[in-house]
């Protein structure tokens, strides 16, 4: 019987050095990889290029790797409440590349499903289209976008079993199921590891085929974001 699992995180990231390209799963603070994170802040890793929605904030998820200065390069979308992601990006030390959300997406499915490259219209007519092919489609224009090419996926699931088999919760599902299979390798961490069969396949989102290392996690953190309009 297939067994993809790993008995601790830092097992789970071997392989991982200097200079890679990262997919890292999570929304804000909703389906973070965080054991996977904390990890690597730890492996000491850095020259890493990074592709993530946002990154995190200044003391949780991608903002722990910031701080050390790891990471030499962004790919996102929305990095709105980090100030040292914008500490750095001003000053020059980081290099963002900050993409369209929906292209963001798109470029991971893309990568998951072997498509090299795809057309849409978003960014048509901005500095996201510079560079880029153009071709009109139906009287509409479009830019042509390029799959991403990762080294690692590491996405965080609700559960999963040992044959790599996902099933995420809610809103952690955001970047975390397009970002499976989008790398050579894909690390999955789960809050709970079943054994093979134990899951409903009618439940299941992701299948093992698109997994390579899965381990369970400990010690979730569950924060909660917080909109604040006025001082208290």
């Amino acid at each position: 019987m297939i067994n993809k699992t790993v008995s601790t995180v830092d097992d789970a990231l071997q392989g991982i050095e200097n200079g890679m390209t990262l997919m890292l799963g999570g929304f804000g603070l909703c389906g973070i990889p965080e054991n996977s994170i904390t990890a690597l802040v730890e492996k000491g890793v850095n020259e890493l290029t990074c592709i993530s929605n946002n990154a995190g904030v200044d003391d949780f998820g991608l903002g722990l790797l910031l701080q050390k200065k790891q990471i030499k390069k962004m790919i996102s979308s929305y990095v709105g409440e980090n100030a040292e992601f914008e500490r750095q990006m001003l000053s020059g030390e980081l290099e963002v590349d900050l993409i369209p959300q929906g292209t963001l997406a798109e470029r991971c499915r893309a990568a998951q499903a072997g498509i090299p490259a795809f057309f849409t219209p978003a960014g048509y007519g901005t500095e996201v289209a510079k560079g880029k092919e153009v071709r009109e489609f139906n009287g509409k224009m479009h830019i042509m976008e390029e799959a991403f090419k990762a080294d690692f996926a590491i996405v965080k699931a609700w559960k999963g079993d040992t044959a790599g088999n996902l099933i995420f919760k809610g809103t952690a599902r955001n970047f975390n199921p397009c970002m499976c299979g989008a790398a050579k390798i894909t690390i999955a961490e789960v809050e709970e590891l079943v054994e093979a069969g134990t899951l409903d396949p009618n439940q299941i989102h992701i299948p093992g085929i698109l997994v390579q290392r899965i381990f369970q996690g400990e010690k979730y953190e569950k924060r909660i974001e917080q909109r604040t309009v006025r001082k208290r």
